[in-house]
Formats: structure tokens, C-alpha cells, sequence
């Protein structure tokens, strides 16, 4: 919601403009492999995985994932307002089939590693154990992300690359 209130002031409406047009330019309409496009995009959600996953070691860390957490719903709502306000029916269409089925997927993984990490932050001991645990639980929500990184990339290429981009 803040991300949709706050769009019409000039510093975040650039912001969201900024960050809709990277998105728009370097994976819906890049001509880039759609392979290393999901490479990128798999990658930074892993990155943003492992933040909130260290916020279970230790309860001082726990705003980590809540910062996470924010920082992805402000820009989800100042990245839809701005597609369909300023790309209207192409940013819809975007919006619809490929940035609201991903993010919100991407953000249940998330919530579900936050999840974890609340769990997990008041017995966390730096065991063996611990450890093994936590990695266990990072391999199997980056597999479900690798899942989801693999359907937008599906998307993308189904969508919105021409066949030569594949390889």
C-alpha cells in the first residue's frame, strides 16, 4: 500500500518509474537470453533469501527479514501503480500475466523463510545441528525459488521473447 500512496511524490514517482522501466527494458522486452535473464533473477532472489534467513540467527537480527519484507512491498505497489497508470493496457498486460504471479510468489517464499527465521532466531545455538538445519531449510526454499524463477522464465519466453532468444 505505501508503495501506491507514495508514488505520486516526484522523488519515489522516479524511483518506481526507474526501477519499472529496468524491469520492462532487461526482462520483458530485452533481447538478452531468456536463460541468463532467470540466471540474474534467481540469483538476487536468492540474495534477498539469504537476508532473511540470517535473521533467524539471532533475535537482534529479526528486523532484517521485516526490512526485507517492506522494502519488497513498497516497490510492488509503486511498480504496479506506475504500469498501469503510465503503460496502461501493455503494462497491464505485464502486470497481470508475468510481475503479479511472480512477486507475489516470490514474496509467499519469503514470508515462509521469515517464518523460519522467527522460528528459528531464540534457539539458535551455532551448533552442528543448527547449522545443518538452516541449510536444510535454504536448499529447499531455493529450490522452491529456482521453481519460480523457472515459470517466469517460461512466461518471459512463451510471452514476450522471440524464439532466437532461447540460447
Amino acid at each position: 500500500m505505501c508503495g501506491i500512496v507514495f508514488v505520486k511524490t516526484p522523488a519515489f514517482y522516479e524511483f518506481h518509474l526507474k526501477q519499472c522501466d529496468r524491469f520492462l527494458d532487461r526482462v520483458c522486452y530485452s533481447d538478452r537470453n531468456v536463460f541468463l535473464i532467470f540466471l540474474e533473477r534467481t540469483a538476487g532472489s536468492a540474495l534477498l533469501l539469504i537476508l532473511v534467513l540470517v535473521g533467524g540467527l539471532h533475535p537482534a537480527l529479526l528486523p532484517l527479514p521485516v526490512l526485507v519484507l517492506l522494502y519488497r512491498s513498497y516497490t510492488f505497489g509503486g511498480v504496479l501503480a506506475v504500469l498501469f497508470s503510465v503503460y496502461s493496457v501493455p503494462g497491464a498486460v505485464v502486470a497481470i500475466v508475468l510481475y503479479l504471479p511472480i512477486h507475489l510468489l516470490l514474496d509467499a517464499l519469503l514470508l515462509l523463510a521469515a517464518g523460519v527465521s522467527f522460528w528459528r532466531a531464540f534457539c539458535f545455538s551455532f551448533c552442528a545441528g543448527d547449522w545443518k538445519e538452516l541449510l536444510c531449510d535454504f536448499l529447499f526454499l531455493l529450490a522452491l525459488l529456482v521453481l519460480v524463477c523457472l515459470v517466469e522464465m517460461i512466461l518471459l519466453f512463451a510471452l514476450f521473447h522471440p524464439l532466437g532468444n532461447l540460447l
